[in-house]
């Protein structure tokens, strides 16, 4: 039995998060057990890399399981993408050392959030941004942003009011981005709360919004109350866009 290091792209638009969850099939962890059931005639524990939440989308996320099979890696993932919906892709197959663990060894994560300010409906974009009433100011976002980067206790960007772990996190860079019609918002950080990015992003805009001020986002930290901070952005803006490993 080999231990197998699997990168997965994926639309979460139409799914209920990655975490498979006994009252629905459609979660993305669900849908990969279930074709690794059809190829292995048993059951198989999919580890992800973390748990991203219903609506939240993928171009990388990083999982790992254990198998026993004669198929190549090649072999494996075409036959989990002939049979996995059109929404999700695996994009490699490797097999990894012994002790890999997808959660356990990552390193750090890269999300990226997209917000539209265009005057025209995002049509075909609609599922992957967050389309604003307003132009937010770029320099007050990334003013405020530099008071989020470096390690902090961010419960006040938590939305889980009883997370019993440590709510400390370290954040590397915040990078804010206008192209076009559209705002880029790129996270790296060592780990993230639940809608922890989410958060940020909707704190951020309030701030580009003449809501609060970048200064204010000391106090925040320091409140460490939710209640406190901005909104917490749609999930259909968000993306995982890499996972680091050594």
């Amino acid at each position: 039995m080999k231990n197998y290091k699997f990168v997965i792209m994926y639309d979460g638009s139409r799914y209920k998060g990655w975490e498979h969850q006994p009252s629905t099939d459609m979660t993305i962890q669900g849908k990969l057990e279930n074709i690794l059931y059809r190829l292995c005639g048993k059951t198989i524990e999919v580890i992800g890399a973390g748990r991203t939440d219903a609506g939240v989308h993928a171009r990388a996320m990083v999982a790992n399981a254990r198998l026993e099979t004669g198929l190549s890696e090649e072999e494996i993932k075409a036959y989990m993408n002939s049979y996995l919906p059109e929404d999700i892709c695996i994009r490699e197959v490797t097999v990894a050392s012994d002790r890999f663990h997808s959660r356990y060894n990552a390193l750090g994560k890269t999300y990226r959030y997209t917000c539209y300010v265009g005057d025209e409906k995002p049509v075909f974009d609609r599922k992957y941004v967050y389309v604003l009433n307003e132009v937010p100011d770029i320099s007050l976002m990334r003013e405020a942003a530099a008071y989020l980067v470096g390690e902090h206790d961010f419960a006040s960007f938590c939305s889980n009011p009883r997370m019993k772990k440590s709510t400390v996190r370290r954040i590397d860079s915040i990078d804010i981005s206008p192209k076009g019609d559209y705002i880029y918002f790129t996270y790296h950080g060592t780990g993230f709360l639940q809608h922890m990015v989410r958060i940020l992003t909707g704190t951020l805009l309030e701030a580009g919004l003449g809501k609060r001020t970048p200064e204010s986002m000391e106090q925040l930290i320091e409140a460490r109350q939710r209640a406190l901070a901005g909104i917490t952005a749609p999930a259909q803006g968000l993306c995982l866009i890499k996972v680091d490993y050594n």
